[in-house]
């Protein structure tokens, strides 16, 4: 008798789009679990002393950019700003060509409201106090104003004014995976030697962990299963599987590789929109392809991205003793009906899934989906049929929040129109967490730890913006009243219905923002292309 599979059949690129777009679109790099996040700043002034891509080739030389045709040793991977492209030359036609919440940057007041970060000119208590320490500070100060600027902006003056500054500035985003702390260690100080002549600094960095506990579950830092749930990519003879033949459509996950991927087709059947640039010789020489539509301009996006990063902080003490408190309480008021909860419990229903990552589901004689054929957490469901009214996983719990699936379908002839509708707002999730893991969850051992929330998308606005915004914290989703996001919301209500009525607690703020940003994925070509400016 054969072995049993180990998992589910993993996606990956067909040639030449293995070889063009970079190795963190299509994987989490598991084997690597160890990793850093540089962030780097540009530290030229004014557009006669504009750099160009010198440092890129120089960081080239000693971390050269995964692409996505197999495993490494060790993989890298490189966002970039708006305001950093400006600053290495990129002309003002190509600056223009990005999509606009892209141009503003993550810390536009409008998008900082949409956000749930700042709202008159006050950070909200989701970020962390006196504000958040880093962002791109796009689209520049007005000492740095140039013509790509104007070229860019049909409002730039109005966009400059409602552009909040932070501390320190990011230009590019490079994310390092190594086998173990010293090798990592040791690579970040040569990554930082080949910038330093480039006047290129390492302005704030992150350690990165992946490490699966014995179970081979890989744990954020409250102690839940994280990554269970992603979207799965399709695309005719581009996604395939190992064999080369076409990944299958998945009927609960399946998106167009246009949700992920610039130049291929979307949920709405469009050519995911990228940048691009004008014909040139060294366009061409670094890979780029012709636009298929602009005629006299080079396909810049093709099997790009853009990436969102957040970097999230999370007081895991300060989580669990409220969840302790929260059960006390009710056990307390309802000692008759309530033995049966603990933190856990509560917990479990804030996320909505339990600590293992397996949903909670009504109809189970565990409380929980049995976990699927390759005994993991089964993420093939739907919630209208099983779980309508959130008696297993709550309505507004942080996981269906996340992706509502058909949950929201207000009958049963709604339902395939909802799921494909949630479906064009799907991210593709390659964050992960950093800070060291907690001896005793209960104690505030003060180091810092958090995510690092990263995501790929092609449509900032349809996809991340519209997740954060529409689902996350929205006070009436799903028909709720006044609550938003346990995990990620302000402070607030969580109800949890339970028979014969419901539970409502009482859900603080455990993580705040510390930073973040919206940085452009360049595929290979893109990436050498710029490294020629």
């Amino acid at each position: 008798m054969s072995a049993a599979p180990k998992g589910p059949p993993s996606w990956k690129l067909a040639s030449p789009h293995d070889t063009l777009t970079q190795g963190m679109v299509v994987s989490g790099f598991a084997s690597l679990p160890t990793g850093r996040a540089l962030f780097l700043q540009f530290c030229w002034d004014g557009v006669q002393k504009q750099q160009g891509g010198a440092w890129l080739a120089a960081l080239q030389a000693v971390a050269p950019i995964t692409d996505a045709d197999g495993k490494d040793a060790r993989a890298a991977g490189i966002g970039l700003t708006w305001e950093g492209m400006r600053k290495m030359g990129l002309d003002a036609s190509t600056l223009a060509s990005f999509d606009r919440p892209f141009k503003e940057g993550m810390f536009q007041e409008d998008r900082l409201r949409r956000l749930g970060d700042r709202r008159e000119g006050e950070w909200l208590s989701t970020v962390t106090p006196g504000g958040p320490k880093w962002s791109g500070n796009t689209p520049v100060d007005n000492s740095g104003c140039g013509m790509a600027d104007a070229h860019a902006f049909d409002d730039l003056e109005k966009v400059v004014e409602t552009q909040v500054k932070t501390p320190i500035t990011v230009h590019a985003l490079l994310l390092l995976y190594e086998k173990d702390e010293e090798t990592a260690e040791a690579w970040c100080r040569t990554v930082g030697d080949a910038l330093a002549p480039h006047e290129v600094k390492i302005v704030h960095g992150l350690p990165l962990d992946l490490r699966t506990d014995e179970r081979g579950i890989a744990r954020e830092h409250f102690g839940f299963a994280d990554g269970v749930s992603q979207p799965a990519p399709f695309e005719e003879k581009v996604v395939v599987v190992k064999d080369g033949s076409d990944y299958p459509k998945d009927y609960w996950n399946g998106v167009p590789l246009g949700e992920v991927l610039m130049g291929h087709e979307n949920g709405h059947h469009e050519i995911a929109l990228g940048p691009v640039v004008a014909d040139s010789p060294a366009g061409r020489a670094a890979g780029l392809p012709e636009h298929p539509r602009g005629v006299g301009f080079l396909d810049l996006g093709l099997d790009g991205s853009y990436m969102v990063v957040r970097e999230l902080k999370q007081d895991v003490a300060a989580f669990w003793n409220s969840m302790d408190a929260a059960s006390a309480r009710i056990n307390r008021r309802d000692p008759e009906h309530s033995g049966h909860i603990d933190a856990e419990w509560i917990a479990s229903r804030v996320i909505g899934r339990d600590l293992d990552g397996n949903l909670l589901c009504p109809n189970s004689k565990t409380g929980v989906l049995p976990v699927d054929k390759y005994d993991q957490p089964d993420n093939d469901f739907l919630f209208y049929d099983r779980d309508k009214l959130g008696h297993g996983c709550p309505l507004g719990s942080h996981v269906r929040r996340g992706n509502p699936r058909d949950g929201l379908a207000p009958t049963p002839n709604d339902k395939q129109t909802l799921l494909d509708a949630a479906n064009n707002h799907r991210i593709l999730r390659r964050g992960r967490k950093y800070g060291p893991d907690i001896p005793d969850k209960r104690t505030d051992d003060g180091k810092e730890r958090g995510l690092l929330f990263i995501c790929l998308n092609t449509d900032i606005t349809r996809q991340f913006e519209f997740v954060q915004q529409t689902w996350m914290l929205n006070p009436n989703f799903a028909f709720l009243y006044d609550e938003v996001d346990p995990l990620l919301g302000p402070k607030g209500m969580l109800t949890i219905p339970e028979k014969p009525l419901r539970r409502i607690i009482e859900v603080d703020t455990f993580v705040q923002m510390a930073g973040g940003e919206y940085f452009f994925l360049p595929s290979m070509p893109a990436i050498r292309y710029l490294a020629s400016l």
